[in-house]
């Protein structure tokens, strides 16, 4: 009897790939969604309105200031709502058009597209690079490698910068840096994030969406038969054609630019010397153009991030060739296999809707009734009571008043529910200075006439008014 070994595939190191930048109706679309993205985050840290941030976390007044709105730190159950309304919307994403926030809003997708612009700003196209790493990296070449570190450690620089200011005041945090006067722990942390953007957008790039990234590892959960993801149609495409002795290969066609007129003549010689095949050409470009190095026509792998690089490239192709565009592009496995396409109101997506919508809801009530000013008052445990003559009780008590309305600075404390009550202590609190803060008081009376009374503090700002109850103790008079 003989034993069958299970084959061993040994699996090849990765090798060095340039990523070749291609125009098309999908890359419109992504810059379209991602330049905004890009705009409003280095220029959101900025913005003033009447003195006031417009999106900015204040660890030091305890606020979160969002879009003329502040929220306390008391109503961080609606960012929580946020994120869920969020997570949410992407598994209803997922499952209707697959990675589509990975390849057009992707923080990490849109920085690694930065950073290869900038690459090839500095050293030249995918081909010239590729050809460039076989070469001595002396001279004009190695003065390029410099500038492209160089420019992409400033980018990354910036980054940290405009990010740390959503935390810190960006105008004191710059100035700061530039003084040499920031402190070791805020120079630590600018110092970690501009080593981290480097490394991510400039060095590991796609394995951060292969290898840290949960969601390339959670889709094929996410994903199902109807599910609209870059596909390359096989059934149309199988098997690639064959080649004449003679013709033109495809490391003549990987080593040609996109951009070069001869690239067309090559493409037109590939199509015309076939023998037989479908309308894969097999010239690669949906693989040259892949930020992530994969090969679509391999069918739907972990780290496809569904950008359209390979769409726009093939169907470049195809229409040198000849051939109806659509080899690869946005497909179902239905839609694959000759069904027809099924609609958007599906079980599934309709679930997911449904948590975003009562998610988003939960998220506006919670805005319309967010927290304006929190106060908390507790009497002193040292001290019961004093008395202070023969009728005279007094109590002492703590208030901290914090406040999250900028409108609202004046707050006046006054206290009821016995007769000929006195306060003692601040009567108008500014919560400009000293907000949230604990302050003294002591309640005194004449009249008590029982060991246990009801008294309220009355907090009031303008129209609004906040009653806090407490005891007040007399001990026996």
């Amino acid at each position: 009897m003989t034993v069958e070994k299970t084959p061993f595939i040994q699996l090849s190191e990765p090798t060095k790939y340039h990523v070749r930048l291609i125009e098309g109706q999908y890359q419109k679309l992504r810059r379209l969604v991602s330049w905004p993205m890009i705009a409003l985050f280095f220029g959101l840290a900025w913005v003033k309105v009447d003195n006031v941030p417009w999106l900015f976390f204040s660890f030091a007044e305890r606020k979160i200031f969002l879009f003329g709105t502040v929220v306390s730190w008391h109503d961080l159950p609606i960012m929580a709502g946020l994120m869920i309304a969020g997570a949410c919307l992407l598994f209803f994403m997922a499952v209707a058009w697959g990675r589509v926030w990975c390849g057009f809003a992707c923080p990490q997708s849109i920085w690694t597209w930065i950073f290869i612009r900038i690459e090839q700003w500095t050293e030249g196209k995918a081909n010239i690079r590729a050809k460039n790493d076989q070469l001595p990296l002396t001279g004009k070449r190695l003065l390029r490698r410099i500038s492209k570190h160089a420019l992409w450690l400033a980018t990354a620089l910036f980054t940290a910068l405009t990010f740390t200011g959503y935390f810190l005041p960006i105008r004191e945090l710059v100035y700061d840096l530039f003084t040499l006067n920031s402190s070791l722990m805020v120079s630590g942390w600018l110092f970690s994030m501009t080593a981290l953007t480097y490394l991510n957008a400039g060095l590991v790039r796609e394995q951060i969406c292969l290898h840290a990234c949960p969601y390339s590892r959670f889709q094929g959960v996410m994903f199902d038969s109807d599910t609209r993801t870059v596909s390359y149609d096989a059934g149309r495409g199988e098997p690639r054609r064959v080649r004449k002795a003679g013709t033109a290969s495809r490391q003549n066609l990987i080593a040609t630019d996109l951009s070069n007129p001869a690239y067309d003549t090559e493409l037109r010689d590939l199509s015309a010397s076939n023998i037989t095949g479908g309308d894969c050409i097999d010239c690669t470009i949906c693989v040259q153009v892949c930020p992530v190095g994969i090969d679509i026509r391999d069918g739907l792998q972990a780290a496809c991030i569904d950008c359209g690089a390979c769409i726009d490239a093939c169907d470049e192709v195809m229409l040198k060739v000849g051939k109806p565009k659509g080899l690869v592009r946005f497909a179902s496995e239905h839609e694959l296999a000759g069904s027809k396409p099924r609609s958007l109101f599906r079980p599934k997506l309709a679930g997911y809707a449904t948590v975003v919508l009562c998610a988003l809801s939960a998220v506006l009530y919670g805005f319309m009734n967010t927290t304006d000013l929190l106060i908390e008052v507790r009497r002193d445990r040292q001290t019961l009571f004093t008395k202070i003559d023969q009728h005279t009780v007094c109590n002492q008590y703590n208030l901290k008043v914090e406040n999250f309305d900028h409108n609202q600075q004046q707050i006046s404390v006054t206290v009821t529910g016995l007769e000929q009550l006195q306060l003692h202590g601040q009567s108008t609190i500014s919560t400009t200075d000293d907000n949230a803060t604990w302050r003294a008081y002591r309640v005194c009376t004449s009249q008590a006439k029982q060991a246990n009374s009801k008294i309220e503090f009355v907090f009031t700002s303008g129209v609004k008014e906040i009653r806090k109850s407490t005891t007040f103790l007399t001990g026996s008079i």
